[in-house]
């Protein structure tokens, strides 16, 4: 077996940040060829990763960038399995470039740099995962905002909102963290979603126990309290103000949402 000495495993840790004795097994793999060395701990980093494809990534972090004139603005979703790992100077990094590859190139952007994300998940010893990616461009005078729910940065939220008075839009994204939303307005409920939740609700004993009669009217007040006013934004309590709904805090000034992204980690 070749000789290594500690200087070239020093050497190769440097140059790769895999662990010592990782470093000196591909040395002596390689006869002491440091080039050679570099393509195996690359080679088994990437097949350790894709080992770990299977493993839940509840940890990780969330994170945005909006121009500064509000008129673009990017968020992206990159998980891994434990908080250390997420906090780790490597995790961070490789959020960072996620984050200027969706920016730069819009929604897919990632995959180009899906190798070194292998990479990172064979050095790390984690699965690794971009769970989500958007870009928004703002549309007819609209502006975008955005909010990552801290100290975790687990939670985030861009948006894009037209009218209302500065800091309206941060507040808009600050409840959709909260709040979840799937939709925006009714109107964009898929009409489907509505009719499965109007059979189960009429199907349910709560309905089926009450006269004929008022079935009809109890299901579509189930439908508006119970589906529409915790899926939909305009029709949710507003965090700010529960005394008033969404689209009610948005109307007092004249503002309305045209999109938002929400990615959640755990």
């Amino acid at each position: 077996m070749t000789e290594i000495s500690a200087a070239l495993v020093k050497e190769l840790r440097e140059l790769t940040g895999a662990g010592m004795m990782d470093c000196k097994r591909a040395l002596q793999d390689a006869n002491g060829d440091l080039e050679a060395a570099q393509k195996l701990l690359r080679e088994r980093g990437m097949a350790s990763a894709a080992k770990r494809a299977g493993r839940e990534t509840p940890e990780g972090k969330v994170g945005y960038r909006v121009a500064e004139d509000a008129k673009r603005g990017v968020i992206v979703a990159v998980g891994c399995e434990t908080e250390p790992v997420s906090n780790t100077e490597e995790f961070l990094a490789f959020a960072k470039k996620v984050l200027e590859a969706v920016e730069r190139d819009g929604p897919g952007a990632e995959e180009q740099i899906d190798e070194e994300r292998q990479e990172l998940s064979g050095k790390l010893g984690e699965n690794i995962v971009v769970v989500g990616g958007t870009r928004f461009e703002a549309v007819d005078g609209a502006t975008i905002d955005g909010y990552a729910h801290p100290p975790a940065n687990k939670l985030g939220v861009l948006l894009q909102v037209r009218g209302g008075a500065n800091g309206l839009a941060r507040k808009v994204a600050m409840h959709i963290a909260a709040s979840a939303p799937r939709w925006i307005g009714r109107e964009d409920v898929p009409e489907e979603m509505i009719a499965a939740e109007r059979d189960i609700y009429a199907n349910s004993d709560e309905v089926q126990s009450k006269p004929e009669q008022a079935r009809d009217k109890i299901v579509e007040g189930m439908l508006n309290k119970r589906f529409f006013a915790s899926q939909v934004l305009t029709e949710q309590v507003w965090i700010h103000d529960t005394a008033k709904t969404v689209g009610e805090a948005l109307g007092e000034e004249g503002a309305e949402v045209l999109e938002f992204e929400r990615f959640q980690l755990g």
